[in-house]
């Protein structure tokens, strides 16, 4: 059965910063170990030197037993060419404890003259080497002291870890409580609850800052799925309006065919065909557009001014409209000619379905910006309708949507624009207090 790593971020938080703090508990514990049984045998071999030093000034003064030492379990020799001239009572036999040296030296020593412990000795020479002093002293108490330091360690970094685990334990639990009662709240939300939000905990944390961008993601949620049922509803009506004026006016025929008049039924039913034919083609490229797979933008170098000019002659005719092309710059610009051909014929019916008399085009380059200024002489839009009237099957006052369309235009063209890189917005009325209407693109450098 292979291991698995803890699956809440609770457990997965606490094992790791136990696991952290035993390795450096651990560590430190070996480098306090390893510390004072360095300090302890520095101060030994220290103490050592020094009774060594204090013998070898003697000289040939020195009393054949040597007392004075100040440690029972200390013990010292004088040799003079290999033979032990004097020695601390407690040193048995008359050879020396270690071999003499050629050189002052300190070593550890194991069995020193019938000893089972471990011992210091401390080696000093005379000025002619033939005198040598032997210093020796047991490392029992500085092997207690560190074996009691290690039994302390042993008990005491378990019960750290266990409380440093223990805290942590708890202070996750305290810091995640508010994630949990947001992924609940968030669990628990449903479609007919989208007006649900999650709680924000005081202050300014991460968990904060998630809980805030977490009801504003609901909010995004929750208007889309408004205006997803808003466009539903207006597609439905729009499709219907025409499909039952085609079945009246059939059914009225075929009721009455003696005085039915089939060309004008089948002029009536054809128009109403092209506008569903219209509908559907404006739909389906909205919806293409919010599912990222709409047509590519093709990178061209585009005439805008000869876009406009065109599109402005296949305008369906209002004799009492002038459409005025007379400010048309020629200005240069990259994307998709057919593409900005749609989004400009959106703008220029927008403009003469509502004119009284007149739409005024003006093309200019300012900066590094090609701007298309289209004006009409209309009702205008109200201020608090700027940016509504590009949301899908808008509706404005009646002096702006009679004879009007189904509310596609606009937001094709948006759509278009902003994916070539510029910007469609309403600006202030014009002079003549209608509409005016400013598409930006990127000049051509």
């Amino acid at each position: 059965m292979s291991w698995r790593w803890p699956a809440t971020v609770r457990t997965r938080v606490t094992a790791l910063a136990a696991l952290a703090v035993l390795a450096v508990l651990v560590l430190a514990g070996f480098l306090l170990v390893a510390q004072q049984r360095r300090v302890l045998t520095e101060a030994l071999d220290e103490s050592l030197e020094e009774r060594a030093d204090d013998l070898l000034a003697l000289g040939d003064d020195v009393p054949a037993t040597i007392a004075g030492l100040g440690e029972d379990d200390t013990k010292a020799q004088v040799v003079v060419d290999g033979v032990v001239v004097a020695a601390s009572a407690n040193v048995a036999g008359d050879e020396p404890m270690v071999e003499v040296p050629t050189r002052a030296r300190t070593v550890t020593v194991v069995g020193l003259a019938g000893e089972a412990d471990r011992f210091r000795v401390v080696s000093r020479l005379g000025e002619d080497r033939a005198l040598a002093v032997l210093v020796a002293g047991t490392l029992d108490d500085i092997d207690e002291s560190v074996a009691a330091l290690t039994r302390s360690l042993v008990l005491a970094v378990p019960a750290v870890v266990v409380a440093v685990a223990l805290l942590v334990w708890w202070l996750v639990g305290r810091t995640l409580h508010p994630v949990e009662a947001i992924r609940a709240e968030v669990a628990a939300i449903g479609g007919s609850e989208r007006s649900r939000r999650v709680p924000v905990p005081p202050g300014d944390d991460e968990v904060a800052r998630l809980a805030r961008t977490m009801n504003d993601m609901l909010e995004r949620l929750d208007a889309a799925a408004r205006r997803q049922q808003r466009f539903l509803a207006d597609a439905s009506h729009e499709l219907r309006s025409p499909l039952a004026r085609m079945r009246t006016e059939l059914e009225v025929d075929l009721a009455h065919p003696g005085s039915a008049d089939l060309l004008v039924t089948h002029r009536s039913v054809l128009e109403e065909v092209v506008h569903l034919q219209r509908l559907a083609e404006d739909l389906l490229l909205l919806a293409r557009s919010d599912a990222g797979s709409a047509a590519p933008v093709r990178d061209e170098t585009v005439d805008l001014a000869d876009v406009v000019r065109r599109v402005a002659q296949q305008l369906p005719a209002r004799p009492d409209v002038h459409v005025g092309v007379e400010r048309l710059a020629p200005a240069q610009v990259r994307g998709d000619a057919s593409q900005l051909a749609r989004a400009v014929a959106n703008l220029l019916e927008n403009a003469v379905r509502h004119a009284r008399s007149a739409v005024a085009l003006d093309l200019e380059v300012h900066g590094g910006a090609v701007v298309l200024t289209v004006e009409d002489d209309g009702p205008g839009v109200p201020a608090a309708d700027r940016e509504r009237i590009f949301e899908r099957f808008a509706r404005v006052e009646e002096a702006r949507s009679a004879g009007g369309g189904v509310g596609l235009g606009l937001p094709i063209a948006r759509d278009v624009v902003e994916r070539h890189g510029g910007t469609l917005v309403v600006d202030a009325d014009g002079p003549a207090s209608g509409a005016r209407f400013r598409l930006s693109l990127p000049l051509v450098a």
